[in-house]
């Protein structure tokens, strides 16, 4: 009965999470999931009957895409595995249910809802996300769709628009404070502290447009920093010499993935002019340093309210970018209507047939040489044939729901809806 009950409850589909547009880097860091909470989180999930769920968390945004009876269960499961609370999510989150939260997604993952516009490193995020979550048995056949729907919205918003075009990002967007606010670059010390994806991209992007060959990278695993230093003949040093390579440096950009701040006032002794880019979520530097007068503090949220020429060109690709959208989003709506009905056509289907039998039983005993393999071919075919008119009907019909309910209605129909 218990297990009966379970398969009958009603859940919905939702995306629930905060984001760089009302919540600000401290916020964002206690919400902030690296990947043993992730992990933690989905396998907690699966333990209170959670039937899909997806967990993203990046610098800009931690969000769960998954099914629920009530946004509450979603909310509860992030605030348990981060140092969030419920009330302070509520004052800088979003719910999305149903259509909603599958829009949501799709403005997500192609660029459009990125803190700058037209930035796709999301997308990779959200396929790892989808990989994790189907590892631990938490991926329905919806949710992969979904997700698969949204990649390909992400292609063919980069192959048939310009909305990612021109080098911008989080970690260009660093690059271009540096060149627009130090003189003579290719001359300053550089400091990278942090070698994962956003590190990565920094050092490459500081290379292509800084002409600069005073790079040096530090990283606590020493062999990732040496993996991408190969790529660019650059400087790796250890990680304990990290206070005096901070003091040598003229720029010092911070990308790890720390949960607690690792540069702080008292790691900084030199007196010339020192600027230091935290790019981490949460924030890698303590606010304490900016009490000395020679250095110069900017976070991931300044760099990204920098605007120009590129992005602005970008925001007249949004329309195309929407259309995109608008085109894959109704495909996946479309199958997702399909599936509401599947299960009322199969019981019309058993309903005929129940009429079908019994009738048959009837006539057997009413006629003397009943054709019995013709009276089944005949009535089998005119099942198909009311069953497939009602499938046409349903597939063609806006407001299926309402047709659904009538033929219940009509046909006395008892169904499992799977919400």
């Amino acid at each position: 009965m218990d297990k009966e009950m379970q398969d009958k409850r009603i859940t919905y589909f939702y995306a629930i999470g905060l984001s760089y547009e009302k919540a600000d880097a401290e916020v964002r860091g206690h919400f902030s999931l690296g990947d043993v909470e992730k992990q933690n989180l989905l396998l907690q999930a699966k333990a209170n009957a959670i039937d899909s769920l997806v967990v993203i968390s990046t610098c800009n945004r931690t969000e769960l895409y998954g099914f629920a009876e009530h946004p509450y269960q979603l909310i509860h499961l992030l605030c348990e595995n981060t140092m969030g609370t419920v009330e302070e999510f509520q004052e800088v989150a979003y719910i999305h249910k149903g259509k909603e939260a599958i829009h949501h997604m799709f403005r997500v993952g192609s660029g459009l809802d990125s803190q700058i516009l037209g930035d796709f490193e999301i997308i990779s995020q959200l396929k790892f996300a989808a990989r994790k979550s189907k590892k631990v048995g938490l991926l329905n056949s919806f949710t992969e769709r979904l997700v698969n729907s949204v990649i390909q919205a992400s292609k063919r918003i980069k192959n048939e628009t310009e909305l990612s075009s021109g080098a911008t990002s989080v970690s260009f967007a660093s690059v271009q404070y540096i060149m627009n606010n130090v003189e003579a670059i290719s001359e300053k010390n550089i400091l990278l502290f942090g070698t994962g994806k956003i590190g990565r991209n920094t050092c490459e992007n500081l290379v292509k447009h800084t002409q600069n060959s005073h790079i040096t990278l530090i990283n606590r695993t020493k062999t990732k920093a040496e993996e991408v230093a190969g790529k660019f003949n650059l400087l790796v040093k250890d990680y304990h010499l990290l206070e005096d390579e901070i003091n040598n440096s003229d720029i010092l950009i911070v990308a790890t993935g720390a949960l607690n701040p690792t540069v702080f006032k008292s790691l900084i002794t030199t007196k010339k002019p020192l600027l230091v880019l935290d790019l981490s979520i949460p924030k890698n530097v303590n606010e304490d340093i900016t009490e000395l007068s020679n250095v110069t503090l900017v976070h991931l949220d300044d760099l990204a309210k920098i605007t120009d020429d590129t992005l602005e060109k970008r925001k007249s690709f949004i329309p195309a970018a929407e259309a995109i959208i608008d085109e894959i989003m109704s495909e996946f709506n479309a199958w997702l209507d399909t599936l509401k009905f599947v299960p009322t056509i199969q019981a019309i289907k058993h309903k005929l047939n129940g009429f079908k039998t019994s009738e048959l039983n009837t006539q057997r005993k009413k006629i003397a040489d009943f054709n019995e393999d013709q009276a089944e071919l005949i009535t089998n075919n005119i099942i198909q044939k009311i069953t497939n008119q009602f499938a046409h009907h349903l597939r063609a019909d806006g407001s299926s729901d309402e047709s659904i309910e009538l033929i219940k209605k009509i046909f006395q129909l008892e169904t499992i809806d799977n919400a």
